[in-house]
């Protein structure tokens, strides 16, 4: 039996995130992509209001049970958006108990300063318990200020970046992907923090804003990883682009269009290979 990666997230059935920005993604970069949905919104909670919400968390434990029972594994995780502070056990069940491959965290809970609706410092703090088992995550500046329990600074200095990095190792966290650092005027892009090993990625800011750039550089960045990709410039110039792409459209901010650029991933993964 094969071993597919895992994406952890929502289902929202309008705006380009979460699951339906995941599956194409880790598709197109040649993996095999099982998905557990952790709730069904109507919409993302970014830009849109009065949206529903179906709770799966009552589903869940009884999908891990049919897993186990069918001897399924998995050769990564990739968690997004999970909805309650209930999904964090079930997510490291999966992890100890299914997960052959590295676990990749994606916080998924703010930006801007601000948590997205529904979540509260309670849910953070239980978030903490996640970071800890983490081999990768990939917080931005606002997740990683709530982690912290500090204040949130959309411009910190080298000084502040390293405390910010040296408080996600104290959490547990392995492998860092610390995303929004930039001069604040031109560039943007993250610090990446492993080990003893330390690499940093810009390029120029583009001056708008869209929701799910976040789940489009994680799911990249994680299926890279998976396929023995460089996932840092791969990753960063996919969301790069998906911007550009999007510009146009002056009606488009939920998400950034994505697809028409899936192409390249899987060009990317041929070339790798030598096809």
């Amino acid at each position: 039996m094969s071993k597919p990666c895992l994406s952890i997230q929502d289902i929202s059935c309008y705006g380009q995130c979460s699951t339906t920005v995941a599956l194409p993604i880790l598709s197109a970069l040649g993996l095999e992509t099982a998905i557990l949905p952790t709730a069904i919104l109507s919409t993302h909670t970014g830009c849109f209001t009065g949206y529903t919400f179906c709770d799966l968390k009552g589903d869940i434990p009884g999908i891990i049970a049919h897993w186990q029972k069918e001897g399924i594994r998995f050769n990564g995780i990739l968690t997004g958006y999970l909805g309650h502070a209930q999904d964090i056990d079930l997510v490291l069940k999966l992890h100890h108990e299914c997960n052959d491959g590295p676990l990749f965290v994606d916080p998924a809970f703010g930006d801007f300063g601000k948590l997205y609706g529904g979540f509260d410092k309670k849910y953070v703090k239980a978030y903490r318990a996640l970071i800890k088992e983490a081999d990768f995550i990939l917080p931005n500046l606002t997740e990683a200020a709530f982690l912290l329990d500090q204040p949130y600074n959309p411009h910190p200095s080298e000084l502040e970046i390293n405390a910010i990095l040296g408080g996600l190792l104290r959490l547990g966290a392995k492998g860092i992907i610390l995303k929004g650092i930039g001069n604040g005027a031109n560039t943007t892009g993250f610090v990446y923090l492993e080990g003893n090993k330390r690499r940093g990625y810009v390029h120029a800011l583009i001056n708008k804003e869209y929701h799910g750039t976040g789940d489009v550089f994680a799911s990249t960045f994680a299926g890279c990883m998976l396929r023995g990709l460089d996932p840092f410039t791969i990753a960063s110039n996919f969301v790069y682009e998906a911007i550009k792409a999007t510009l146009p459209d002056k009606k488009h901010d939920y998400g950034v269009k994505f697809e028409p650029l899936l192409g390249d991933l899987a060009s990317a993964v041929k070339l790798k290979l030598g096809q």
